[in-house]
C-alpha cells in the first residue's frame, strides 16, 4: 500500500490552489465534472481519489503542508508513540466495512456505515490550520462534512449537553494498544455548541484522496481551533451525554490536558511554551511563528467562551 507520493508527484501549493479556484468557477469538483447524484468513491488505504466534493473558501490563501509530511508525521498512539509509527504500522487497519454507532440521549439508538454517510452528506474541501499541543503545526486540505449535519441526523434529545467520541480499539489491528500508554479505547468530547459549530468537521479524506489509515481512516474529527489531540481518529461510536465526558488525556494527566484544549498562546503547557510554533515542512531555518489565539479562528469561535476564564478552563 502506498503511504505517500513521490516528491515528483506532490502538487505545489500554488498550482493546487489555482486549480481549485478554476474548477470552482466552472462549477466542478476537484475530480472533474460529476452528475448531481454522484457518490464519492470510498476504498480506504489505497490512495484512491475522492470524487463528488466541492472546494470552499476556507484557507485558500494558506500554504499547504505537503502530503508526504501530513501522512508521515503523526500522533496516533494506537499504532505507536513515535511520529513515524502510524505510517509504518497502520497497514493492518481494515476500514471497510465500518459502522458508526450512536447512543445516549437520542430519540432512538442508531447505526450507519461510513459509505452511507458519505452518500448522505455532500462532501466539501476545507483547508484548515492545525496546531499540535507539542508546538508544531500543519495546513491540511481536509475533505469531509460538518459534524452539525450528522448531529441533526442523529436526533439528540434536549438532555444532550455534550458529545463523546470513541475510537476503535482492536489490538489485532493496532499494535500500540498492547502498551498501556492510555486508558483504551481513546475517547474525546465536545460541548454541544462546539460540536455544532460550522467549523467542526468530520473528515473522510485529505488532499483529494481517501483518508489514509495513519491519519484516522475512515472517519475522524477535525476541530481547527483546538489542539490536535482533540481530533479523535477512527471513530466507531458517538455518545450524547448530559454530563461532561472525562477524555483519555484528562484521565492520563488532567493537569496538562484539559477538556477544552483551545489553542491559547497565553497558557503554556507545563513542559513547554505555547507562545510560538514550528510549521512542519518549513525548513531548518524557517523562523518559528507566533501562535494565534484559537489558532487564528477567534473571530468565528471566541463567542462560544464568553465569560469563561480560559486559563482555568484550559
Amino acid at each position: 500500500m502506498r503511504k505517500s507520493p513521490l516528491p515528483s508527484e506532490i502538487t505545489p501549493h500554488a498550482i493546487y490552489l489555482e486549480r481549485r479556484k478554476i474548477l470552482a468557477q466552472m462549477g466542478l469538483g476537484l475530480a472533474g465534472a460529476l452528475s448531481a447524484g454522484a457518490a464519492p468513491s470510498a476504498l480506504a488505504g489505497t490512495g484512491q481519489k475522492l470524487t463528488g466534493y466541492h472546494p470552499t473558501a476556507y484557507g485558500q490563501d494558506e500554504k499547504l503542508t505537503t502530503y508526504d509530511n501530513i501522512t508521515t508525521y503523526n500522533n496516533f498512539y494506537e499504532f505507536g508513540t513515535d511520529k513515524e509509527d502510524p505510517a509504518s504500522h497502520s497497514g493492518l487497519l481494515k476500514t471497510r466495512p465500518w459502522t458508526l454507532t450512536f447512543e445516549g440521549a437520542l430519540k432512538r439508538p442508531r447505526q450507519i456505515g461510513v459509505d452511507d454517510l458519505m452518500r448522505l452528506f455532500p462532501l466539501e474541501e476545507r483547508i484548515y490550520r492545525m496546531r499540535c499541543v507539542e508546538a508544531w503545526s500543519m495546513v491540511i486540505p481536509w475533505v469531509g462534512f460538518p459534524l452539525q449535519k450528522l448531529i441533526q441526523w442523529a436526533e439528540p434529545t434536549a438532555q444532550a449537553k455534550y458529545v463523546e467520541f470513541v475510537s476503535l480499539a482492536d489490538p489485532a489491528q493496532m499494535p500500540g494498544l498492547r502498551r498501556a500508554v492510555l486508558d483504551w479505547p481513546y475517547t474525546e468530547g465536545l460541548r454541544m455548541d462546539e460540536a455544532q459549530h460550522p467549523l467542526t468537521l468530520m473528515a473522510v479524506g485529505l488532499y483529494g484522496e481517501v483518508l489514509p489509515n495513519q491519519n484516522g481512516a475512515p472517519i475522524r474529527l477535525v476541530v481547527p481551533w483546538k489542539y490536535g489531540f482533540k481530533g479523535i481518529k477512527s471513530i466507531v461510536k458517538i455518545r450524547f451525554r448530559d454530563t461532561m465526558p472525562v477524555t483519555s488525556w484528562m484521565k492520563a494527566n488532567s493537569a496538562e490536558y484539559g477538556f477544552y484544549s483551545n489553542v491559547n498562546p497565553a497558557v503554556d503547557h507545563p513542559r513547554w511554551s505555547q507562545a510560538t510554533e514550528r510549521r512542519i515542512g518549513g525548513g531548518l531555518f524557517e523562523a518559528r511563528r507566533k501562535t494565534l489565539p484559537f489558532n487564528g479562528y477567534a473571530e468565528e469561535v471566541a463567542s462560544l467562551y464568553n465569560g469563561m476564564d480560559l486559563k482555568k478552563y484550559f
